[in-house]
């Protein structure tokens, strides 16, 4: 295990050149600098966040639905048999013509009663609107909680300013209780996402959604490690800037409040595309890759934290052009289809069904799926 943690930890891959671990483990009185087991104490918090998560969605979310007059719907059943059952839960929800013959040979039904008892089955296990808007009020007040947080605290720090302040004197740069709360707020959060991935609303894409939020929490924990933290908070504030505006486009939607929620989703596509292509790039990737080289100098690293934040930018490229696409065809033909990640359906036999699926953040939720027009829209996420 010794030689194990050595190599894991080795200083030619962690460090710049002539920097060791030992330079960080007596600092003087008062100074505190990044470890690697401050990041523990985002799992217990992660456990308190996902508790007051059940918390508000019960005692605040609820009754803010209540009143808004959003209820629970009550979908009829499918009657019960086990054949179809076990075709439903183990061969397809969606059985084709082929199939939906051979059971009505084997059951003695008419095709048509087998795909009305397909459809109500299907429509058992879709989310109520109820639940959905609990979901994203919660996530809503979370992102413009912590938004607001890290936007005042970077306003007071003087790298928001000069990004050239994340590199002087590198890497030995004082841990403030600011920053500390700020980093480990964000990945306690997204622990508590992959936590709670396991009871929200099911979605087709919970595999890719689950990887993502590893990934984020790995990129958090490891640019905390290397103390990269100050240009961390530029990323996580930039990233956090648009979620919450794409959040209450939702709750708006699921209110039925149609011309706020288009209003809504339009400045969530024109924060997204203003903070993922323009501030992201020519701010933040313009520091960590120039002004870095500039005053400190590469080490792998240095490289590995690079290469992710350029991937990171190629999927901003990508689910930019999906939310303008997506946008520009619901107002030219003057109707939304619903969001196809969660594994439900409508009623209705026949739906035109847009996909746009979210893998994300640097530090995220996130999924972003954008759908607007004038009529309702639905969107699960979101990374973010």
């Amino acid at each position: 295990m010794a030689a194990l943690s050595a190599w894991f930890w080795n200083e030619k891959f962690w460090l710049p050149h002539n920097v060791t671990w030992a330079d960080f483990a007596d600092p003087a009185p008062g100074v505190e600098y990044p470890k690697a087991g401050h990041l523990l104490t985002a799992l217990p918090l992660a456990l308190g966040i996902f508790a007051v998560r059940i918390l508000f969605e019960r005692f605040i979310a609820g009754p803010c639905a209540y009143i808004l007059h959003i209820h629970a719907e009550v979908s009829r059943k499918a009657q019960q048999n086990p054949v179809l059952e076990k075709v439903f839960t183990c061969v397809t929800k969606c059985p084709d013509s082929r199939q939906l013959n051979g059971l009505a040979k084997q059951l003695d039904w008419e095709v048509r009663k087998l795909q009305r008892w397909f459809r109500h089955r299907r429509n058992q296990d879709k989310p109520t609107t109820r639940t959905k808007f609990c979901e994203s009020m919660w996530r809503f007040t979370f992102y413009l909680c912590i938004f607001t947080y890290g936007f005042c605290f970077l306003w007071q720090s003087p790298w928001m300013w000069d990004t050239r302040q994340c590199w002087y004197n590198y890497p030995y740069q004082v841990l403030t209780p600011g920053l500390y709360h700020y980093y480990v707020t964000e990945l306690a959060f997204y622990w508590s996402l992959m936590f709670s991935q396991f009871t929200d609303i099911k979605r087709k894409d919970f595999l890719i959604m689950f990887v993502h939020h590893l990934a984020t929490v790995s990129l958090i924990s490891f640019s905390y490690v290397i103390n990269m933290a100050r240009v961390g908070t530029l990323i996580l504030c930039v990233h956090d800037a648009s979620d919450f505006l794409l959040e209450a486009a939702k709750l708006a939607n699921y209110a039925k409040y149609q011309r706020l929620c288009d209003f809504l989703f339009v400045m969530f596509g024109a924060a997204f595309i203003g903070t993922r292509l323009i501030i992201y790039p020519f701010w933040i990737l313009n520091s960590t890759m120039f002004e870095s080289w500039e005053l400190v100098g590469p080490f792998p690293s240095w490289w590995l934290f690079n290469s992710l934040l350029l991937v990171l930018q190629v999927l901003h490229i990508i689910w930019s052009y999906l939310i303008a696409r997506i946008a520009f065809k619901a107002l030219m033909r003057g109707k939304v289809s619903k969001d196809v990640r969660s594994d439900i359906e409508s009623s209705s036999e026949e739906e035109t069904v847009k996909t746009y699926s979210h893998a994300a953040s640097a530090k995220r939720e996130n999924g972003t799926n954008g759908h607007f027009g004038s009529k309702p829209w639905t969107q699960n996420d979101n990374s973010g």
